[in-house]
């Protein structure tokens, strides 16, 4: 199955933690190049991230990017400050006695008020069961990413295909015209020696081996076969899938070459013509490919 380099993908997660969002796009790239934005106090987890991010995309640009909202879901451990507490309650005993008060107005409530007496603590974290869990959001939003890069990817294999197609019809054009125009440049060199010589009687095995020497120097059998080729294993890829990108755009170089052969050596118009629109469909297809992973 061919895969689209470009795409995007979303999943977010409720955990007792807060929740988790994570956002994954690619673009184009010639190679993998992954970059992963998380806030500071999760860069524990960068390195699960990008490692899952490679067993799944081969080649692009992509930005992983994680948020989590952990508002109103934060465990805190709240504490005595024991001894700060005992110091207080007998600093307000003293005071007491100084004045002539009861110590049934020393209460909890009136402790509790005094700094440092209460200590509220963020229970520490789990790294390892954080990572876990954000690892799991990006697995979720890989197969949502996955997904838009197979359709795309489906929608590039149709049209290259298509017009691969279209360049298979036009060299059998170009197969059918090219031993007309070996015919006809034997019946315009005939003419020409016929219109120089005048009353001279022509050698018809010379006119034959000047068709021959031309024949051979304009013969296009080789790069049509080749290209035939060339298109039969651009095929056999777009069937097989996976990451073939990098093949495919080799391949295409192939069928530039080829077709810059046939053109540099038929003058032929209607050949000609067929060259220049064989070169726009290979172009087209070259853009293409460009998007594949």
């Amino acid at each position: 199955m061919v895969k689209s380099m470009t795409g995007y993908g979303r999943a977010e997660e409720k955990t007792a933690g807060g929740t988790i969002t994570v956002e994954v796009r690619s673009v184009n790239n010639r190679y993998l190049d992954c970059s992963v934005r998380i806030p500071r106090l999760y860069l524990f987890a960068e390195e699960g991230l990008k490692s899952r991010v490679q067993d799944t995309i081969s080649r692009g640009k992509v930005d992983v990017f994680v948020t989590l909202d952990s508002a109103g879901a934060e465990q805190v451990k709240v504490t005595v400050n024991q001894p700060a507490a005992d110091a207080y309650y007998a600093a307000l005993k003293g005071l007491a006695s100084s004045y002539g008060l009861e110590e049934r107005d020393i209460t909890v409530s009136l402790l509790s008020r005094f700094p440092e007496v209460l200590v509220a603590e963020k229970v520490e974290e789990d790294t390892e069961e954080t990572a876990r869990a954000i690892c799991a959001v990006l697995d979720q939003a890989l197969t949502d990413f996955d997904q838009m890069r197979t359709r795309e990817g489906e929608r590039l294999r149709e049209d290259i295909l298509t017009r691969a197609a279209a360049i298979e019809d036009m060299v059998g054009q170009v197969e059918a015209r090219s031993p007309q125009t070996v015919a006809e440049y034997r019946a315009k060199l005939e003419a020409r020696m016929q219109e120089v010589l005048s009353n001279t009687q022509l050698d018809p095995a010379r006119i034959l081996t000047e068709a021959a020497i031309f024949a051979d120097k304009v013969a296009v059998d080789e790069e049509t076969v080749r290209l035939r080729s060339h298109i039969g294993q651009l095929r056999e890829l777009l069937s097989r899938g996976g990451p073939v990108g990098r093949k495919l755009d080799f391949l295409i170089q192939e069928f530039n070459r080829e077709a810059n052969t046939i053109g540099s050596k038929c003058s032929d118009l209607d050949i000609a013509r067929q060259v220049v629109d064989i070169k726009a469909e290979i172009e087209k297809i070259r853009e293409q490919v460009q998007n594949i992973e």
